[in-house]
């Protein structure tokens, strides 16, 4: 498997002086593509800061990030585009699906293809086969107020692979869902990860998911250790 995502000695603060607090410590770990890896962690530890900076939306302290074969930071961005790197490489997933509610499924699926300016009628027919491939095709001209929480979160994962992202960040995906609905979209996301071969970073405080995960990520005292579930799930942490 391809590398996806690589961080080197990644390092986040805010402040200074007597405001000065360290969040993440020098994180240092690498994730392949067809991998769904779990982000798991107290509130307030640092999981969303670390996934926002994979994402190239908060800007890093110190460190180097790889974003496939190529590297995006070195201890400052290497590029003036990651706005481009987001909507090309990246796909987010959030705990509210933020569908556009005056939008129905189709146009929300299409809508970053289409500002990416990618043909409109090769958009529509990617977009129809993730509808499909989420059995919800049926549903793409409906508007999300009219779809059940579990199809909306199908929509907004559907949208998230339209650019034919790499990576796909989810952040709390599942937070809204009963315990059956949040199982079926790990397995979700674990098909993605494996035949669409993309890598998939997960923020989730629920163990249960665990086991559906290639591996667990977690951060301690500001460091990030990289586990396998079972050394996770024997430890409870690290």
């Amino acid at each position: 498997m391809d590398s996806a995502i690589k961080l080197d000695r990644l390092a986040k603060s805010f402040g200074s002086g007597d405001t000065y607090i360290e969040v993440i410590q020098e994180a240092t770990f690498e994730i392949k593509k067809g991998e769904l890896v779990a982000l798991i962690a107290p509130s307030g530890a640092g999981k969303t800061t670390l996934l926002m900076m994979i994402g190239c939306v908060l800007d890093p302290t110190k460190g180097k990030i790889w974003l496939g074969e190529d590297q995006v930071y070195d201890d400052k961005w290497l590029t003036n585009e990651k706005r481009k790197i987001r909507r090309e490489k990246i796909g987010f997933i959030f705990q509210a699906h933020y569908l556009i509610p005056f939008l129905n499924v189709l146009e929300n699926v299409i809508l970053l293809p289409q500002l990416n300016k990618v043909d409109e009628k090769i958009t529509k027919e990617k977009a129809m086969e993730l509808l499909k491939y989420f059995g919800i095709e049926d549903k793409a001209y409906e508007m999300p107020s009219n779809l059940s929480g579990g199809q909306n979160q199908r929509v907004a994962i559907a949208r998230a692979l339209a650019n034919n992202p790499e990576i796909i960040l989810a952040d709390e995906p599942t937070a809204a869902l009963d315990m059956k609905r949040s199982v079926d979209v790990v397995k979700l996301l674990k098909k993605i990860a494996l035949e669409q071969d993309v890598a998939i970073i997960m923020v989730t405080h629920d163990e249960r998911l665990l086991p559906l995960c290639d591996r667990v990520l977690t951060i301690k005292d500001k460091k990030v250790y990289n586990l396998s579930v079972k050394e996770f799930m024997n430890n409870g942490s690290v």
